[in-house]
């Protein structure tokens, strides 16, 4: 059961991100993809920027975010 403090996060992508650097899980939900196709993104370049805390993986959501405009302005262009 979500807890009051959990945050969904297609909503989140809709309404604004949440403020706090996002994992490849959160990445996943987002763009309801198989948590496999966000790492194959970070492997060919080709998703959102990341980077590493460490051994771990983060997403900035303002980086989110451009992405996300990158590829509605190149879907636009193409149509």
């Amino acid at each position: 059961m979500a807890k009051p403090t959990d945050v969904d996060i297609r909503a989140a992508l809709r309404g604004g991100l949440p403020d706090r650097y996002l994992t490849p899980d959160d990445i996943a939900a987002m763009f309801e993809v198989p948590l496999d196709t966000v790492y194959q993104w970070r492997r060919k370049r080709t998703g959102p920027p990341g980077f590493r805390i460490g051994k771990h993986l983060r997403y900035d959501p303002a980086d989110v975010r451009a992405y996300v405009a990158k590829c509605k302005t190149a879907d636009q262009i193409a149509a």
